[in-house]
């Protein structure tokens, strides 16, 4: 995955890290760099992070645990080169992170494609709440009647319990200097999201201890 680079797999990681974790300005990142003594572009750790950002949510997906049976499902808006985006997420009652959804648009496809893929991966929740939403609630009614149509015998399914919340997450993504394509918003709010659920160790490891989230850099890249 690193051939070729010029700089070692240990520093690219280390960089990447950084730039998904921290709120750093611009004149702070130059200030870390020189302290490590590395002269290293911001734009050149953009592309590290556009580049392996994506592979690095592949293989953390593979040791990802199930989530708990009840969600919090919501969605916000992310400016991409002037124009509102929208990144929908979903979290379980344990905080850890169930999926998420980058859109161009906030429409019921955007909601239909975001709640299937979640459902695939972690199996059909007890209740949802959601903030409100009447294309996010369409969208969950809608999975639960495909349910229906795919196994019919299924004649007592129970229908998702639908609530409604609301929470906001913008935080991590107001010093950026903002984002200018879609490819690119989406890439990069992927890895943050990965550091996120790295951070509140939602990995599955063969050892008793947890590993640091420099570790489990470490670990995803090997």
């Amino acid at each position: 995955m690193f051939k070729g680079r010029h700089f070692d797999r240990s520093v690219i990681l280390l960089r990447v890290r950084w730039y998904l974790v921290y709120r750093l300005s611009l004149g702070n990142w130059n200030k870390m760099m020189a302290e490590h003594s590395i002269s290293i572009d911001h734009a050149t750790v953009h592309r590290w992070v556009t580049r392996y950002s994506p592979e690095l949510v592949e293989r953390f997906n593979f040791s990802k645990r199930s989530a708990s049976r009840k969600w919090h499902m919501n969605e916000t808006y992310i400016k991409v080169w002037g124009r509102w985006k929208y990144l929908y997420r979903a979290i379980d009652s344990n905080g850890d992170t169930v999926e998420f959804w980058f859109s161009n648009r906030r429409k019921l496809t955007a909601a239909k494609r975001f709640l299937p893929k979640a459902l695939k991966r972690h199996g059909r929740p007890e209740r949802i709440v959601i903030d409100g939403s009447r294309t996010n609630r369409e969208a969950i009614l809608s999975c639960h009647a495909a349910d229906r149509l795919e196994n019919r015998s299924r004649r007592d399914l129970k229908s998702i319990r639908i609530e409604q919340n609301h929470r906001a997450i913008k935080r991590r993504v107001r010093p950026m200097l903002g984002f200018q394509s879609a490819v690119t918003t989406r890439v990069i709010l992927g890895g943050i999201e990965m550091v996120h659920m790295m951070r509140k160790q939602q990995a599955k490891y063969a050892c008793n201890r947890q590993p640091s989230l420099a570790e489990q850099s470490e670990l995803l890249a090997a």
